[in-house]
């Protein structure tokens, strides 16, 4: 069951993460509960709303999001999946890539997983082998 629910969640993932590379608003809120929190180090918790109005908007977009599910726990309706993310886009112009811990918890519905949370991690280990070998 622990090898079905890692291949069904990193599959999930990469179809979110074509979404989101789309920068395709409506497609990235399929993926969401109407009421997704999304927590960044850089902004805390952040409504679904506001996330899909900046994709739209074009304050926010992506070139590149990869996930690596590490693991993927299913209690009943609930699973929670811990994954390595790595994404590159801009914000408001700007140029940023991130290198995360992903924590994402998703809620069984009848179309299928749909994530409540997600909660990113910066990954300071990689930054600081990135230093080292600078």
């Amino acid at each position: 069951m622990e090898t079905d629910s890692l291949a069904s969640f990193q599959d999930l993932l990469d179809r979110w993460a074509e979404a989101i590379v789309a920068n395709d608003a409506p497609l990235i809120g399929s993926f969401a509960e109407p009421d997704w929190v999304m927590v960044t180090p850089e902004g805390g918790p952040g409504k679904r709303a506001d996330f899909l109005a900046a994709v739209e908007s074009g304050q926010l977009s992506h070139s590149e999001m990869a996930f690596e599910v590490l693991e993927a726990r299913v209690y009943g309706d609930v699973a929670v999946v811990l994954a390595h993310g790595t994404n590159r886009g801009s914000w408001r112009g700007v140029p940023f890539t991130a290198d995360e811990w992903v924590t994402e918890t998703f809620i069984h519905r009848s179309a299928g997983w749909l994530c409540a949370f997600s909660a990113l991690t910066p990954n300071y280990a990689a930054a600081s082998a990135a230093d080292v070998d600078a």
